[in-house]
């Protein structure tokens, strides 16, 4: 049994967000901004970037036809870098989500 298109597309969403997350925090400032410190693993973090913007393209081709699921996709695309992009610039905190092992905490004394 297929599953309903809904869930094809809140996998695209989903995956959107977590890739453009992903994207940003390959920038040591948007790092430094969401860790406080370290370096970023700048490879991985653009990897999965990737990865995770071609599968929300792929879960768009899996919810509907070709023709609307590249208007989805791209709407999503030209949605979700905004919403990135605001996280960062109010909530920062909230992209530790999408990568907790950052950077080294001091203890405290």
């Amino acid at each position: 049994m297929a599953e309903p298109s809904w869930v094809w597309t809140l996998a695209a969403v989903l995956s959107t967000v977590a890739g453009f997350g992903w994207l940003a925090l390959a920038m040591a400032v948007h790092w430094q901004q969401v860790h406080g410190s370290g370096v970023p693993p700048r490879r991985a973090l653009r990897a999965l970037g990737g990865v995770a913007l071609l599968a929300s393209a792929l879960c768009c081709a899996m919810a509907d036809r070709a023709s609307m699921a590249v208007l989805v996709w791209l709407m999503l695309l030209a949605g979700t870098a905004p919403l990135i992009a605001f996280t960062l610039a109010w909530r920062p905190q909230l992209l530790r989500l999408l990568w907790p092992w950052g950077g080294r905490r001091s203890s405290p004394a």
